[in-house]
């Protein structure tokens, strides 16, 4: 049974515009023990839905009125990623493109059964995990570029105000970042914002 660390079924948002198919969709979730909060009939719909319902995963048509699968998936990703699968009636590459762009986990050809639901619902989760980790290693990343220019920058003000070598200006703010507990781009920022004032 699909569920979340707090024991409750996965919420689950689909956009389809054919009934049957919709219904025929929803049915298979249900089985595989997905909670389907939403099923809308169109992308105005869906895009409602994810606000309301915060699901864990959402299954778009390609082709829906009012706004197109692709569109719907790119403000999902956009606002707050969470794993996609598109369904299309059609195998084209171009729509394979577009979808990977627009941030879509997993991809599934038109009659969607449950045979290929459960591994498109796998394979979507495992690079939406992929997606998440990545986007925090950037992150990271970012930060520590940014932390170190800050740094690199206190370093220089103590150089040039204590008359000290580069080894003894990292020294210094090493032992104050020891001394206070904080981080060293803190102390850093903290040297920075006073020699402002001086």
């Amino acid at each position: 049974m699909a569920q979340t660390d707090e024991g409750l079924k996965e919420k689950v948002v689909i956009a389809e515009d054919n009934a049957t198919t919709r219904k025929c969709i929803k049915g298979h979730l249900e089985l595989l023990g997905y909670d389907v909060v939403g099923a809308a009939k169109n992308g105005v719909e869906a895009m409602e839905m994810v606000k309301e319902f915060n699901p864990s995963l959402v299954v778009l048509d390609v082709k829906m009125p009012k706004m197109d699968g692709l569109t719907v998936a790119k403000n999902i990703t956009e606002n707050s990623p969470i794993p996609i699968i598109l369904v299309t009636g059609h195998s084209e590459n171009d729509v394979a493109e577009e979808a990977v762009e627009a941030g879509v986990f997993a991809y599934l050809v038109k009659p969607v059964t449950k045979k290929h639901l459960l591994p498109a619902i796998k394979l979507a989760k495992a690079r939406y995990k992929q997606f998440k980790e990545l986007n925090e290693e950037v992150t990271g990343l970012r930060e520590a570029i940014e932390a170190r220019k800050v740094i690199e920058r206190a370093k220089g003000i103590l150089m040039k105000r204590c008359k000290i070598g580069e080894d003894e200006a990292f020294k210094l703010l090493q032992s104050q970042s020891q001394k206070e507990n904080k981080k060293m781009s803190d102390v850093a920022e903290m040297v920075i914002s006073a020699s402002k004032l001086i």
